[in-house]
């Protein structure tokens, strides 16, 4: 049996992509552009689909974009809407369109049931201890004790930085309104955030996203092969 693949679209222009392999596994979700200045997750996710991202085993779901009229306008929310990642999870009779698309998200991520919910994210400032908030090239959990999977992702991203400054971290950094925290409530799934630190060229921030969602697939069990050859 071959790998299947079914789009489907929640609204006009947003997509989800799922993706099955004919073998047993664990069910990742992967979105990006749930802030529409935070564009490097977007471009990962969308190159790793054009390159033909497959699931070694079990379920892989993309969604690329989750906020197209922020992502269009290059600013962190729609013009004159609301924060999408603090409207979960949504209301499906709300007045508000944010309110809406959080609830439709919502269904479709009770349906799945994924295992790992990583939503793609940038941040402004470089990771410090000391500063907060900050975010930049940090895996970050709102859960203790922290999911292995955080450290192994961190110590195998690590191995490959092509910089000191690159270093990755795991941040410990629970927002309770967050859309990853209200899904990880909600369903029991490990929700994990990925932020790269815009002071680097966006070619070197997408790249690390790419790489990033390859190694929380390998280290979650979903695995991750190309059907091109890339």
């Amino acid at each position: 049996m071959a790998v299947s693949t079914q789009v489907d679209f929640i609204a006009p222009t947003i997509r989800i992509h799922t993706i099955r392999s004919p073998l047993p596994g664990p069910t990742a979700w992967i979105e990006a552009g749930i802030h529409g200045d935070e564009i490097a997750g977007v471009h990962a996710a969308e190159e790793l689909l054009e390159a033909g991202l497959e699931p070694e085993r079990g379920t892989l779901i993309v969604c690329p974009l989750m906020n197209p009229g922020a992502y269009r306008a290059q600013q962190r929310v729609a013009p004159g809407g609301l924060d999408l990642n603090r409207c979960f999870p949504g209301d499906p009779a709300g007045t508000r369109a944010e309110h809406r698309l959080a609830a439709t998200f919502m269904s479709a991520m009770t349906n799945a049931r994924p295992d790992l919910l990583v939503t793609l994210h940038e941040s402004k400032k470089k990771f410090h201890p000391d500063v907060q908030p900050s975010f930049g090239q940090t895996v970050v959990y709102g859960v203790k004790p922290a999911p292995s999977i955080v450290g192994a992702a961190v110590s195998r991203m690590n191995a490959s930085t092509q910089h000191p400054a690159e270093t990755w971290a795991p941040h410990y950094y629970p927002v309770s309104t967050s859309s990853t925290e209200v899904i990880v409530d909600r369903l029991g799934c490990v929700g994990l955030c990925i932020e790269t630190w815009m002071g680097f060229p966006l070619a070197r921030r997408v790249e690390m996203h790419r790489e990033i969602i390859c190694v929380l697939l390998e280290e979650l069990g979903v695995g991750a092969r190309f059907h091109s050859g890339s």
